[in-house]
């Protein structure tokens, strides 16, 4: 019997419309909740938003509105952005809904009365975005170490809530859970960074400004928003400090199997404060925290001051919602910063979904109608070519589990699309079009036609959970259903003597990238003019590519060891290469670098071929800021010796080194 499964996002600020990068969280914990569902748990996925604090109240008074019209119409546009990404959440919450709002002022004043928190004075730097107070030590020249954006004075009366008091607890706690928080790399730095160099009390009030829950024992002061925010994981399944929790409070959250989603920049929050908030109540912590890294425009945080932000509804209506879904998930690394731009979206989009998937369905269907009739049928007329399909096809199921037990979900999708390229390379293999040639071989053509038919449906099956919609088109377009996760891997549960749909559209269209690139800079405009409407003041400039750099000097000035520890320098293995379209000089090559993809432009191309460069191991500058060349975004530069003649010879490791090992 399968725990109950318990699975929330953070909850998002209702300061704006969320950007793409805030809505790859909704769309990877979605997948993550699906497959779940598909592998048999009973799931409850909860989304919603955080609407409190000193940036709403500013932001609606600039508006000329309450607060509350402020958040509402805020929450509903949020909203709007999951339920347009295909979201299947159980529960949208708000920190404005009353029953919420009377736990959290329960307990505030449980900890209080229980010693845990106390009034004092805070005095330090204050951050309105993060609503984050910071000492003079923490700030990063001058600025919010979180968001790197200006602080200010703050002097207040406030209450503290003592850390400290559960830090010992926590740390053992983590030390004894490894999978509480993931990556591993986010745990080692909550540990070292925060937990072992000591925890300051942590303010949960404020006094100077009133937009909160108001703390019903003292007026002056509203409940701090990290307090209040967190606290909806438990809040929104009808938890009562006073002992009167709801049913779903103790099925999902005491007997079940809990995981929140968030990102990176929250990960203190989720994995130091709201532990120790759930210590002090007494109440049991989450199973698993995965802080998930940052989706950047073209390599920068997305800003409108900037004007790079990218919006999911803006994409979907160019691409189609499935595509986006697939682009944010299968692009994102499990541990490092991903990238999207319109020029990649255009390349994954037509080589994965439109050549790779949407080809095989368009070839498969138009087949079996030319020739068979339209009818699909298992001839037992197998050859030892269809053994690999096959063990291909009925092992994609434990692989996807594997990378989904996990999350990571980039890496499923990968497995999953070795489906479609194996069925690909099948029909090459078996070559239908000779085969209607000669009527001694029907009944092996009718059998390549159900073997590809099995796969595509098993493909689709697993494909479900990340691209429901585009999985439903395609069971519907061989008249079946969607298989189980059990079906998935035995082959031959597709019935065979099968009619399939007289007609079909293309699952994905090809995009010109021209094209779409026009209509990136109309959004672009819109966009501009909507922040000018909104701040009177124009964006700042993209920044420009820079230009080549200038010839060395004869001899290079000499620098200090402090100045070569800046660059960081890796091994990294290519796994793809191509050719950047014209251009005679370049190469784009796709660099594996740890648990990290790369994509890495490199003027090597007199000297190597893209099939040469395919399993390389080479030498990679990592920590360069990412730039376009001929339109091809590169993060990160491939180091080279030069000969007297001007022959370049890549670096290579002189022995066996994994992908990601440091160079020192």
């Amino acid at each position: 019997m399968k725990k109950p499964y318990y699975v929330t996002t953070a909850i998002a600020y209702t300061s704006g419309k969320p950007h793409i990068g805030n809505t790859y969280e909704a769309i990877l914990t979605d997948a993550i909740v699906r497959f779940k569902r598909a592998q048999g748990y009973d799931v409850r996925f909860q989304t919603g938003t955080d609407e409190h604090g000193q940036k709403i109240e500013e932001k609606a008074k600039a508006a000329g509105v309450t607060p509350k019209a402020y958040v509402d119409r805020v929450a509903n546009v949020i909203r709007t952005v999951w339920d347009g990404v295909n979201t299947s959440y159980d529960k949208f919450i708000r920190t404005t809904d009353e029953d919420h709002v009377k736990t959290v002022q329960k307990l505030f004043r449980r900890f209080y009365e229980q010693g845990d928190i106390y009034k004092g004075e805070y005095e330090g730097w204050y951050c309105t975005p993060c609503e984050s107070f910071w000492t003079e030590s923490q700030l990063v020249d001058g600025k919010c170490p979180d968001c790197g954006r200006e602080v200010k004075k703050a002097k207040e009366e406030a209450y503290f809530f003592r850390m400290g008091k559960y830090a010992d607890a926590l740390i053992r706690h983590i030390e004894s859970h490894p999978d509480f928080i993931r990556p591993v790399s986010r745990k080692n730095e909550m540990m070292n960074n925060f937990l072992k160099k000591g925890l300051q009390d942590l303010c949960v009030s404020r006094s100077t400004f009133k937009w909160g829950i108001p703390v019903d024992f003292d007026e002056r002061h509203v409940v701090y928003v990290w307090l209040d925010a967190l606290t909806n994981y438990i809040t929104g399944l009808g938890y009562d400090p006073d002992g009167k929790s709801g049913s779903l409070y103790k099925k999902y959250w005491c007997e079940g199997e809990t995981l929140h989603v968030i990102g990176k920049d929250i990960a203190r929050f989720h994995t130091i404060y709201w532990p120790i908030f759930l210590m002090a109540l007494g109440e049991p912590l989450p199973d698993h925290v995965f802080a998930h890294p940052w989706l950047l425009q073209g390599g920068e945080k997305m800003s409108k001051s900037r004007g790079n932000v990218l919006y999911a509804d803006d994409l979907s209506a160019v691409f189609g919602v499935d595509a986006v879904r697939y682009f944010v998930l299968h692009e994102m690394p499990y541990e490092g910063d991903g990238t999207i731009t319109w020029e990649l979206l255009v390349e994954r989009i037509n080589s994965d979904l439109a050549n790779t998937l949407g080809n095989l369905v368009k070839r498969t269907l138009a087949m079996a109608r030319k020739y068979c009739g339209g009818v699909i049928a298992d001839m037992g007329a197998a050859e030892p070519v269809d053994d690999d399909l096959k063990a291909v096809v009925t092992g994609a199921k434990a692989r996807v589990e594997a990378c989904m037990e996990s999350y990571h979900v980039a890496d499923a999708l990968t497995e999953l699309f070795a489906v479609f390229r194996r069925a690909n390379k099948y029909i090459d293999e078996t070559m239908p079009w000779v085969l209607c040639k000669d009527e001694a071989n029907k009944a092996r053509l009718s059998t390549v036609l159900y073997n590809l038919a099995e796969s595509i449906v098993k493909g689709a099956s697993l494909l479900h959970p990340f691209l429901p919609a585009t999985a439903e088109k395609i069971a519907a377009y061989f008249n079946t259903h969607l298989q189980s996760l059990g079906e998935a891997e035995k082959f031959g549960v597709y019935a065979s003597g099968t009619a399939v749909a007289e007609n079909d559209e293309a699952l994905f269209a090809r995009f010109d990238r021209e094209e779409v690139l026009k209509k990136a800079e109309e959004i672009r405009a819109r966009q501009q003019a909507e922040y000018e409407r909104e701040n009177g003041a124009t964006p700042a400039e993209k920044t420009a590519v820079p230009a080549a750099p200038a010839e060395a000097e004869e001899k290079a000035p000499l620098i200090s060891i402090d100045d070569f520890a800046k660059i960081e320098l890796r091994v990294g293995e290519v796994i793809a290469c191509e050719k950047v379209p014209k251009s005679s000089k370049l190469l784009h090559e796709t660099i594996r670098v740890g648990e990290e993809v790369r994509s890495v432009v490199s003027g090597i191309a007199k000297w190597y071929t893209p099939e040469e460069m395919v399993g390389k191991k080479v030498v990679l500058v990592t920590n360069l800021k990412p730039v376009k060349l001929c339109g091809v975004l590169s993060e990160g530069m491939v180091l080279c010796a030069e000969d007297a003649a001007g022959n370049l010879s890549l670096l290579t490791p002189e022995k066996a080194m994994e992908s990601g090992a440091s160079i020192r």
